[in-house]
């Protein structure tokens, strides 16, 4: 019994320790689609609406274990709403897909490119990368963390700068309480 007991320890440890060196391997590695998600929050005056867009596809590149690039594209026929219900949660997602917000008929897919990637400490990186929105691009710069097979990164985006205008402070007087802020947040939890 000692024994067996002496024998689960040591292959507990060098399961740890294993797990704990193993380096992601080299090459570019897709992002699974199914289990990956992106999840988007808009703010107005009056509060905010969140939903999630699903990526079309997606990978990341890693270089002696170190991430080194990416490139995501997500579709954006697909973004809905979760905070509402019934009516409203249609009308919500008909006015997101619609020409005065992203278009999608016209524009079916969104694109994120990583041009330059450093690292900030152990499994911490800064991105920057060209993101495309109705056929707009501009550089964005956010962080990402990746641990084993998965990723997070947040990013904020003004959605002006992509010809999002519908309900911006900045380019319409007299919204008051109808305003919609320019920036909005994207929270990716990616799995590959």
């Amino acid at each position: 019994m000692k024994n067996r007991v002496q024998t689960i320890i040591a292959t507990v440890i060098i399961a740890t320790i294993t797990f704990a060196f193993t380096t992601i391997e080299d090459g570019k590695k897709a992002v699974n689609t199914e289990t990956s998600s992106v999840t988007w929050k808009g703010y107005k005056v009056t509060g905010s609406h969140v939903g999630s867009i699903a990526l079309k596809q997606g990978s990341l590149e890693f270089k002696e274990g170190a991430l080194i690039g990416g490139e995501f594209v997500m579709d954006m026929t697909t973004i809905v709403n979760t905070d509402l219900e019934g009516e409203y949660k249609g009308k919500l997602e008909g006015h997101l897909k619609s020409d005065d917000f992203f278009g999608v008929a016209t524009y079916p897919t969104a694109k994120l490119v990583f041009n330059k990637v450093k690292s900030t400490g152990k499994n911490s990186y800064q991105v920057t990368g060209d993101l495309t929105i109705k056929d707009r691009t501009n550089p964005v710069t956010f962080e990402i963390s990746v641990y084993g097979n998965k990723a997070t990164a947040s990013l904020k985006i003004d959605r002006t700068l992509y010809g999002v205008k519908y309900g911006s402070a900045s380019f319409f007087d007299d919204l008051k309480d109808k305003a919609i802020y320019d920036e909005f947040d994207l929270v990716t939890d990616l799995e590959f």
